[in-house]
């Protein structure tokens, strides 16, 4: 009977480890991008659905390795931020996430390494190599150095989206096709550009958040370096940035085109909360309002990536 009472209090502890939710946040994302837009289009993509849960799979596998890595090294500061959220040293002992990491990054990389010389492109197996040793010197380096972390975390995101069109898309793209390949795999760049801008702003509200945990042990995030008042009046400065660009996308490509349904949705669930954020970020002070919009552009995000599938549905039944 203890045994069976240890066993699902280990599983989800090695899952509390991976950060499971970002991770299927991450599986979600790709696979919306796969059969709610690129599936949708008149044109054959090179990997097979089975080859694209793997590609999706490698994704998942290095980022469950990144996130090992960095609550393995992030142990001292969580007990000051999140005391309640320390997994490592507690619940799982070190050699257990030590081994949870290595195994994620040796199979993600792996997985990587046989689809890239399934689709005839070898080299792109280097991307997955790159990024997991990108994910570990973030954790044990480049996480103190002043926004260069933040910097790193939302270009891996928005590298997960261009990773799509560079395995789907670039293996049979030709001179016959290649207008329409550059057309899908530059939605594919706005989107990806989209996610950077959201995650760098999120990551450096979550600095304001950990402020005190972060200082104790040294790290030169904004907010250590600038303060709490002049980091949230950059990160009011920023939030314009999405506002412009989505307010102009929506105007552009969807009220223009006469699409209905896409420009509403991209004003309620996209552009409003986005406002809505830049409001409420020009008066957050404590730990309890940076958390809070933390998790709200989180949401922004989910239902920016939703957004391609509710767009190419609105113009096959628009046509």
């Amino acid at each position: 009977m203890a045994k069976k009472n240890i066993r699902p209090k280990l599983y989800m502890n090695f899952l509390k480890l991976i950060r499971y939710q970002n991770l299927l946040m991450l599986a979600f994302m790709q696979l919306i991008f796969r059969y709610g837009f690129l599936k949708l289009q008149n044109t054959p993509l090179a990997l097979t659905d089975f080859q694209y849960v793997l590609l999706v799979l490698a994704t998942v596998c290095v980022a469950a390795g990144g996130y090992s890595i960095n609550n393995i090294l992030d142990v001292e500061t969580d007990k000051e931020n999140k005391p309640e959220e320390v997994i490592v040293g507690q619940s799982l002992s070190e050699i257990k996430a030590y081994n949870c990491y290595i195994g994620f990054t040796i199979i993600g990389v792996a997985i990587g390494f046989y689809l890239a010389n399934i689709i005839n492109k070898p080299s792109l197996a280097s991307l997955f190599i790159a990024i997991a040793a990108t994910l570990y010197f973030y954790a044990t380096n480049l996480k103190q150095s002043l926004l260069i972390g933040n910097i790193i975390v939302a270009l891996l995101l928005s590298f997960s989206v261009l990773i799509i069109g560079l395995f789907d898309l670039y293996p049979i793209t030709s001179e016959k096709n290649r207008p329409l390949m550059g057309l899908l795999f530059g939605i594919l760049l706005d989107y990806a550009i989209f996610a950077f801008i959201i995650n760098l702003i999120r990551e450096i509200v979550k600095d304001c958040e950990d402020i005190e945990g972060d200082s104790n042990q040294g790290m030169s995030t904004l907010p250590i370096v600038f303060g709490i008042k002049k980091t949230t009046k950059l990160v009011f400065g920023l939030s314009f940035i999405p506002i412009i660009c989505v307010a102009h996308y929506i105007n552009q490509y969807l009220f223009s085109n006469g699409l209905l349904i896409s420009t509403l949705y991209g004003l309620a669930f996209i552009l409003a909360p986005l406002i809505y954020f830049t409001i409420k970020i020009g008066s957050a002070k404590t730990k309890i309002d940076f958390h809070f919009l933390s998790s709200f552009l989180k949401w922004i995000l989910f239902f920016g990536i939703i957004s391609i599938a509710v767009i190419s549905l609105n113009l096959k039944y628009n046509a």
